[in-house]
């Protein structure tokens, strides 16, 4: 639903009316650019909560919303909202997936996104398939446009990102396909792929199992109350769920740099850890790209 207000859907998705169980709206993916998606910006973590939080506190009572980073029109990510760089892409990865999966909503998983699939290395104009890109670099090209200039922002958020192959392993072709894919496969396939992840217990694969788990079998992820926290913090997003005599505290730092946890949130330095996707070195510093679901004393 493009365009959807959370007044609208709050109509949609109310049972009584028995139209739709859930909206798939758009807002957040609409934060990190200027007009529209060929002038992108840095996504400020300020706006992402404000959007989040609209919409949780909009559907608390009545309707439901869907939970989702990725998507067929979207670019990975991994890349796109954290760091795929070698030293974060695991981290940042696992961290964006607490973040999302502990809202209250219906998370999806895009393909590829549980074993933290990175956008394409494009080299040039010819390596793009989707027809919205081409067109888009013909009409620059017509207007007079720099190449140089025009390239970087498809890079960044053409779609033909989240439509290579699916890694399943380190074959030719990743596994996919025998014969020729449509769009090439991303060469950190023999790194980056489902067969490396699956008896690895620190993947991003390992993780997602257990973020899902971790929904099924308890009762607050599903159905608890939403409270957004520091939603002033341009660097850690926390928030607590809670039903009935349960509470989680969830904080994550969405950024590179080591983020002081004990001034901001006393309550979770001596909390129970449920999961983490990082060893944790320090309980008062989260560390870069660091997650933790608690259970507050």
């Amino acid at each position: 639903m493009p365009g959807v207000t959370v007044e609208e859907a709050v109509l949609f998705t109310d049972p009584a009316r028995a139209e739709v169980d859930m909206v798939f709206q758009f807002e957040h993916v609409a934060l990190d650019m200027v007009g529209d998606k060929w002038h992108p910006k840095p996504l400020r973590l300020l706006d992402l909560k404000a959007s989040f939080g609209r919409w949780q506190a909009a559907l608390a009572d009545v309707g439901w919303n869907s939970l989702y980073w990725d998507n067929h029109d979207q670019p990975r990510a991994v890349s796109r909202f954290g760091d795929d760089s070698p030293r974060f892409r695991r981290d940042s990865a696992t961290c964006l997936a607490t973040l999302l999966h502990l809202h209250r909503g219906t998370p999806y998983v895009y393909q590829g996104e549980e074993i933290g699939m990175a956008n394409y290395p494009f080299a040039g104009i010819d390596d793009f398939r989707d027809v919205e890109s081409i067109n888009h670099f013909a009409s620059a090209m017509l207007a007079g446009q720099d190449p140089a200039q025009v390239l970087p922002a498809m890079l960044r958020m053409s779609r033909d990102n989240a439509r290579t192959p699916v890694q399943w392993d380190a074959t030719e072709s990743a596994g996919f396909s025998t014969g020729k894919p449509w769009l090439a496969v991303n060469p950190d396939s023999t790194e980056w792929n489902a067969a490396a992840q699956r008896t690895d217990p620190t993947s991003v694969l390992a993780h997602y199992r257990r973020l899902i788990a971790l929904r099924h079998e308890n009762r607050v992820v599903a159905l608890g109350d939403f409270t957004m926290l520091v939603p002033d913090h341009e660097q850690v997003y926390a928030f607590t769920r809670r039903l009935g005599a349960q509470t989680l505290l969830v904080v994550c730092n969405v950024s590179g740099t080591p983020q002081p946890l004990g001034a901001l949130l006393p309550e979770a330095v001596d909390a129970e850890l449920v999961l983490g996707n990082l060893p944790i070195a320090d309980a008062a510093v989260l560390a870069p790209w660091e997650a933790r679901v608690l259970r507050p004393a």
